[in-house]
C-alpha cells in the first residue's frame, strides 16, 4: 500500500460560497470529510505568497516571498518587481543570492517519491511551488522537469487561463499524473474562480459559473482518487483555497499620495518604494530613508483608505520580517456591505502602476479583510476523522507539515504544525461538531 497526497486548490474561493446550490461537490465533501472552519490565509493574502507558504509550511518572514510584488535591489536601488513574471525567480536569485530561503515540499520529497505540480494561475505563483527545480512543474508559461530542464513541446501544459484551461489541465492531471505517474505529492492549482472573480462582480452569474467549474474539477479529482484507493493506495486528499476575495470599492494611488506629501522623492525613486498587493501594500525604504517612518506612519493613519499600519515589531504579528528594507505594511479599509449580488465585503485596493486594469466593482484580495481571510479547507483520508467539522485554528502553513506526516517524513524547520487527525471536542482547544 502506497501513501500519497493529492492537493487541489480552488483559487480565491471564499468559504461562505462553498454552498450546495453553487458548489455541490465541495459542499458534500465538506460534510463527508474533516472541514476546518477556522482556516486562514497568510499576509499578504495573495496567490504568490500563499503558494510559497503552502509549499514551505512557513510564513513570509521565513520563506522570503513577501507579496505579489516585491522591492528588489538589482544594483541601482530598490525597484518594485512583479512576482508573477516568468523571470522573477531569476531576478530574485541575482538580487538576493537565492529564491525561497527554506526547503519546499518538492525539495523534501525529491528522494521520497517526488512531486508534480500542475498550475493554471500566474507563472510566479506556479513556480514558487518549486523554484529550484526539485520536481516537475507544469504551467502554460513553461513546464519544467527536475533541474529546471524544460519539458519537450509534447509534454508542455499548453492551455489557456480560465475554466476551459482548468478542465483540460484536470483531465491530464487525473490521467497522466494520478493514474500513470503516481508521485508522492500531486498538486492541482485551478485558476477559477479567481480568474473570473477579478473581472466580474462576486456572486454574479459569471462568478457562480466559475465556482461551479472549479467544483466540477474537484469532482473529477475525487473520482481519480477513488480509483487509487480501490487499488489499495492510502491517499490524503486536501481540497482548499488560498484566500478569499472582497469587492473592490475604489483604487488608491499610494505612490502618488506619498510623493504629494513629500515622503517619497518621485514616482520612480528608490528611496521609498510601495509594493502594491491588492488590498494591502508593503512599503520598503532605502537605509538613508528609514528615518521617515514616523512621518509616514502619521500620514497613513490619517488616510481614509488605510485600515491598519504595521511597523517594527508589529510586522512579526502579520508574518513579515522585522528589519531590512521592509519599513511597514498597510492594509486597506474594509466594510461588511453586500454588493448587488448579495455577497458581503468591500475594500479599497492599492493601484499597481504596472497594470492599467481596473478592479473596481470586482473581486480583489491581499489584506486582512474578513472575507479574503476566509478560505476553505477540507481533508479526507490519511487517518482524518470523517464527517467532522472543527474550529481548530489553522492556516496555509499547516498544510505542508500535514503532508509530511502522512508520508512519514519530518517537518523540521516549519512554522506550521500538522493538522489534528481527531479534532478536539468542545472541552478541548477548539469546538468540534458532527456534520449533519
Amino acid at each position: 500500500m502506497a501513501k500519497r497526497v493529492v492537493i487541489v486548490v480552488c483559487d480565491s474561493l471564499r468559504q461562505d460560497l462553498v454552498r450546495a446550490d453553487i458548489a455541490p461537490v465541495l459542499a458534500a465533501l465538506r460534510l463527508d470529510g474533516c472541514a476546518f472552519h477556522a482556516f486562514r490565509s497568510v499576509f499578504p493574502s495573495t496567490t504568490r505568497t500563499s503558494s510559497a507558504s503552502m509549499a514551505t509550511g512557513c510564513l513570509p518572514a521565513t520563506h522570503g516571498l513577501l507579496g505579489n510584488t516585491m522591492a528588489l535591489d538589482e544594483g541601482d536601488g530598490l525597484v518594485c518587481r512583479s512576482v508573477g513574471d516568468p523571470d522573477f525567480r531569476t531576478r530574485m536569485r541575482r538580487a538576493t543570492g537565492g529564491t525561497l530561503r527554506v526547503p519546499t515540499l518538492a525539495q523534501r520529497l525529491a528522494p521520497h517519491g517526488g512531486s508534480i505540480v500542475m498550475s493554471n494561475v500566474s507563472p510566479g505563483a506556479a513556480y514558487v511551488q518549486d523554484p529550484d527545480g526539485w520536481g516537475h512543474v507544469y504551467h502554460r508559461a513553461g513546464s519544467f522537469a527536475p533541474g529546471l530542464r524544460p519539458e519537450p513541446a509534447d509534454r508542455h501544459l499548453a492551455i489557456a487561463i480560465g475554466a476551459d484551461g482548468d478542465a483540460a489541465m484536470t483531465r491530464r492531471f487525473c490521467g497522466e499524473i494520478l493514474r500513470d505517474r503516481r508521485p508522492a505529492l500531486a498538486v492541482l492549482w485551478l485558476s477559477e474562480p479567481d480568474h473570473t472573480g477579478h473581472g466580474e462582480p462576486l456572486g454574479s452569474p459569471a462568478h457562480r459559473a466559475a465556482i461551479g467549474s472549479a467544483d466540477a474539477r474537484v469532482g473529477d479529482v475525487l473520482d481519480a482518487v477513488a480509483a487509487l484507493e480501490r487499488e489499495g493506495d492510502d491517499v490524503l486528499l486536501v481540497a482548499c483555497s488560498d484566500h478569499g476575495m472582497e469587492t473592490t470599492r475604489r483604487t488608491i494611488d499610494a505612490t502618488e499620495r506619498l510623493v504629494a506629501a513629500g515622503l517619497k522623492e518621485g514616482p520612480d525613486s528608490s528611496d521609498v518604494v510601495v509594493a502594491p498587493n491588492g488590498t494591502a501594500a508593503v512599503i520598503y525604504a532605502a537605509p538613508d530613508a528609514a528615518d521617515r517612518a514616523p512621518a509616514l506612519r502619521r500620514f497613513l493613519e490619517q488616510e481614509d483608505w488605510v485600515g491598519g499600519v504595521y511597523e517594527g515589531d508589529a510586522l512579526a504579528t502579520i508574518g513579515l520580517p522585522v528589519g531590512g528594507n521592509v519599513l511597514m505594511a498597510v492594509t486597506t479599509a474594509t466594510d461588511a456591505a453586500a454588493n448587488a449580488f448579495g455577497v458581503a465585503g468591500h475594500a479599497d485596493i492599492v493601484r499597481d502602476p504596472e497594470s492599467a486594469r481596473s478592479y473596481d466593482g470586482f473581486g480583489q484580495h491581499g489584506g486582512l479583510g474578513t472575507n479574503e481571510q476566509n478560505p476553505f479547507l477540507v481533508v479526507r483520508g490519511g487517518g482524518f476523522a470523517r464527517r467532522r467539522a472543527t474550529d481548530h485554528p489553522c492556516s496555509l502553513i499547516d498544510i505542508a507539515p500535514t503532508v509530511l506526516r502522512h508520508l512519514g517524513l519530518a517537518a523540521d524547520g516549519m512554522d506550521g504544525t500538522a493538522l489534528p487527525l481527531e479534532p478536539p471536542d468542545k472541552d478541548g482547544d477548539a469546538r468540534c461538531i458532527a456534520s449533519r
